[in-house]
């Protein structure tokens, strides 16, 4: 993958938030809806001008810390792969909630997606599944077996999470890209919907150069132009939904975002 870290115009990886899968407790007992709903978000995604999509198991609350169910791993399998059909020139991305790399990684092997997404790649985090630890060197040798082409994509101060020890962002920002291995740096406010500090970014930005950075939650149409002054980009999900973030992508919203971007480019 290349075009994600090229400098044409900030980019738009909008989210698929696949519904419950087999096993989750909310799981309403159709594969076929959850597709249906994937493929609806990932071609209304497209048309919008996103650059790529990222798939996410985000309806199988509560998570599991790291490796996930096989049938988990199936589903999603099945899913990604739709997703692909139905936004065939765009990259495709795997985020396997609530840390499971390897899986993920699977899942980019047998379907030919291009990036996945670590919550916590390196140290370690304290969250509402319990302790997190990062397992960079693990997933960085099985990507060189399995599927070296695959970009990592990894968190920083990941959302919904509080770091264990004292490393400011900065210093886990330059340990993640450096010593772990990561290909794409993501940067979050503290939830869901909240966009990380500008000041933070700045300081991010001028430790680490022209790496790549994406901004991982919180960015819409108003702020775009100042979080996109020091990110390659931005992974984009509530705020292009049409009403809360377990409905269907908003095809307008998609497209109103995408100007607001490009005009920041």
């Amino acid at each position: 993958m290349t075009g994600l870290f090229d400098q044409e115009r900030r980019k738009l990886i909008g989210v698929v938030h696949l519904k419950p899968l087999p096993g989750a407790p909310g799981y309403e007992g159709s594969m076929g809806a959850v597709l249906e709903a994937a493929a609806l978000d990932a071609s209304r995604l497209a048309e919008g001008g996103a650059d790529a999509i990222i798939v996410e198991n985000f309806g199988d609350t509560p998570f599991f810390a790291d490796a996930v169910p096989s049938e988990t791993i199936a589903a999603m399998t099945i899913a990604v792969e739709r997703v692909r059909r139905s936004a065939a020139e765009l990259e495709v991305g795997v985020n396997v909630l609530r840390n499971d790399a390897r899986g993920a990684l699977g899942v980019c092997a047998a379907t030919g997606a291009s990036f996945l997404r670590v919550n916590v790649l390196c140290g370690a985090a304290a969250t509402d599944q319990g302790v997190i630890t990062g397992e960079a060197a693990a997933l960085l040798r099985e990507r060189a077996r399995v599927a070296p082409e695959v970009k990592i994509f990894a968190d920083v101060h990941v959302k919904h999470a509080t770091p264990i020890g004292s490393t400011s962002l900065v210093e886990s920002a330059a340990e993640t890209a450096g010593r772990g291995g990561a290909d794409a740096l993501i940067f979050t406010g503290s939830r869901t919907g909240s966009p990380p500090e500008v000041s933070e970014l700045d300081d991010v930005r001028e430790r680490l150069g022209a790496h790549p950075i994406f901004i991982g939650s919180g960015l819409d149409a108003e702020n775009a132009a100042g979080l996109l002054a020091y990110a390659t980009g931005a992974i984009v999900g509530s705020s292009l939904k049409e009403d809360g973030v377990h409905s269907p992508v908003d095809l307008k919203k998609v497209q109103r975002l995408r100007a607001a971007m490009d005009a920041t480019s």
